[in-house]
């Protein structure tokens, strides 16, 4: 089942805008958007969902989020309040996140529940020295030492793989 309508419905009144607002920040026309919400258009275009994304500052993503698995996020959140510490604290720690990487962070937990504050700080400088390894990898596979690179992967996958 697709949440189109739900997830734009959550969206909107996340950021507050009415269907006038969503069309105007996104350059879509007010019946598109209306047809979204009341379900009659209930797979909507690829290049609808990009503008939709775009003038809502949200990755496409959001619009194919469970609202089931979004309860859990939110009980993850609920029960992370390191998290929130660490954002109030060191806010450059989080430079360009995404929410996926927000959901990661307040998915982990440290012994015995939920992080500590030096938990979450490690937590979050480990993330973004993951996005700063994938980054570097995505540039290097545009390069002419993709298939190289691609080999080296392959053959540390196959390692860890047969690991025990």
């Amino acid at each position: 089942m697709l949440y189109f309508a739900h997830n734009l419905r959550r969206l909107m009144a996340r950021l507050g805008l009415t269907v006038c607002e969503v069309a105007e920040r996104t350059g879509l026309d007010e019946r598109t958007v209306k047809s979204i919400l009341n379900g009659s258009s209930a797979k909507p275009h690829a290049r609808t969902l990009h503008q939709l994304a775009q003038g809502l500052e949200v990755e496409v993503n959001e619009f194919f989020q469970s609202p089931y698995l979004l309860g859990r996020g939110n009980f993850d959140r609920d029960t992370n309040p390191a998290v929130d510490e660490l954002l109030a604290r060191r806010p450059e720690l989080f430079t360009d996140w995404s929410e996926i990487d927000f959901d990661e962070l307040y998915s982990r937990v440290g012994t015995g529940g939920a992080l500590t504050s030096a938990g979450a700080q490690q937590a979050a400088e480990s993330i973004n020295r993951k996005r700063k390894l994938h980054e570097k990898l995505a540039l290097l596979l545009e390069t002419e030492q993709a298939e190289v690179i691609a080999d080296i992967l392959e053959l540390f996958y196959q390692r860890v793989k047969a690991a025990p």
